[in-house]
């Protein structure tokens, strides 16, 4: 089953702190592997200003340099990825992960929001979550994620403390009746 495009919800009880309560919209799952993008934790002490700064790109107004930036996941936490509505395409390479969202890491498309041509809907990352084959099976299998389906408006418009608890709610699932064991029949 390919969850590409599909959100993770880690569940309570997951035994990893850099994952608890978080949202990882799943951008690559293939019989080798899965990544994906935290999109509901912010990076400590870092907003779009201090990665333009160290890459030495002007931006245009205080507004473009004003976002916020991501906690992506804990590999490469150095490496930047945007995650952004699809209408905007990279001149080097961007990712279409789904038909609601595309992924670029390359620092053209820092240029381009620094100057205003950015992408419509945004988010920058720090970092990626990424599964070795067969593991991310796993941990679905061992209660550690539930699945759902992603959309630009939990994903884009939601404040980060929220995102979590609409996708469980967008199941039907109330967060205070889960569990942090596993049951299995």
């Amino acid at each position: 089953m390919d969850l590409t495009g599909e959100l993770l919800i880690a569940m309570p009880g997951i035994g990893d702190t850099r994952f608890e309560h978080s949202l990882i919209l799943l951008c690559s799952h293939e019989d080798d592997g899965a990544m994906g993008l935290i999109v509901n934790k912010p990076a400590e002490g870092v907003d779009l200003s201090n990665l333009l700064e160290q890459l030495e790109i002007s931006p245009r107004s205080a507004e473009e340099a004003a976002l916020p930036v991501r906690f992506g996941g804990p590999v490469e936490t150095q490496r930047g990825f945007v995650l952004h509505s699809p209408e905007y395409k990279s001149n080097v390479s961007s990712l279409r992960v789904s038909e609601a969202f595309s992924m670029t890491a390359t620092v053209d498309v820092l240029e381009d929001i620094a100057a205003g041509r950015g992408p419509e809907q945004l988010m920058v990352m720090l970092g990626y979550a990424g599964w070795g084959p067969g593991q991310l099976e796993s941990e679905i299998a061992s209660n550690g994620w539930l699945t759902a389906a992603a959309t630009p408006d939990v994903v884009f418009a939601l404040p980060d403390d929220a995102k979590w608890e609409a996708a469980l709610r967008s199941l039907g699932v109330d967060p205070l009746t889960l569990s942090t064991s596993a049951g299995h029949a």
